[in-house]
């Protein structure tokens, strides 16, 4: 247990790291012009054309991180920060974020895989708490219940792991295609690549943090006969 708490601690203390930094790096290429002059949406509507796709629209998403690409509904959801602004920041997001439109007109195996998972996850995620809860305090007379309760968790995990390639391929396609492209040059091309890089570290911090809690639901359930 001690050793567990030690682990989950380092996690914690690793995210709140890697928060910060993201936080820092964001905001100070927030206040960075792109060199191209280009706006996040203008940025993602022409990696969308230059790699052929045209049935993707651009929008804009009130709030602050909230930039996304639903594949439902072919959009590229872009935060009024990032839409509007000239910033290398923008760029990278936006950039990032049509990297996703792309895996998906590609059919890039990670991402298929996660999208497959995302209903089961959902519907994991909603009783995921309560089940493991019951688990907890009934694990001395129904311990298959907190076996359940791992097994759904176990889901949740994967999907965090799965997550990290399709991110990480994103921001690879999307840096790539900012330089080629010439939307960043030498000036600023770093920049998008350390805020991009950034972003990543927080998927693999989320993804340890899941493991490190499967891993303590798993000692209670191995230690459950023990005094």
């Amino acid at each position: 247990m001690y050793t567990y708490l030690i682990i989950f601690g380092a996690v914690a203390i690793l995210s709140y790291l890697v928060q910060a930094n993201l936080q820092s790096k964001f905001k100070k290429y927030s206040e960075e012009p792109l060199s191209s002059g280009m706006t996040g949406r203008e940025v993602a509507e022409k990696m969308l054309h230059d790699n052929g796709i045209y049935n993707v629209s651009v929008i804009s998403t009130p709030g602050q991180l909230t930039d996304h690409y639903n594949p439902t509904n072919h959009t590229v959801n872009l935060s009024e920060s990032v839409y509007a602004s000239r910033s290398v920041a923008a760029a990278a997001v936006a950039a990032h974020e049509c990297g996703h439109a792309v895996q998906h007109a590609v059919a890039y195996g990670p991402l298929t895989m996660r999208s497959a998972l995302v209903p089961v996850v959902s519907f994991a995620s909603n009783i995921l708490s309560w089940i493991l809860l019951a688990g907890i305090l009934m694990v001395e007379t129904f311990p298959g219940l907190l076996l359940v309760g791992i097994g759904l968790f176990a889901l949740t995990t994967l999907f965090a792991f799965i997550t990290l390639p399709v991110e990480i391929d994103a921001s690879r396609r999307a840096t790539v295609w900012l330089r080629s492209a010439g939307i960043t040059t030498t000036r600023d091309h770093g920049m998008a690549v350390s805020a991009l890089r950034s972003a990543a570290y927080t998927y693999v911090v989320a993804a340890l943090s899941s493991l490190a809690t499967l891993l303590y639901y798993v000692m209670i359930y191995m230690g459950r006969d023990r005094d």
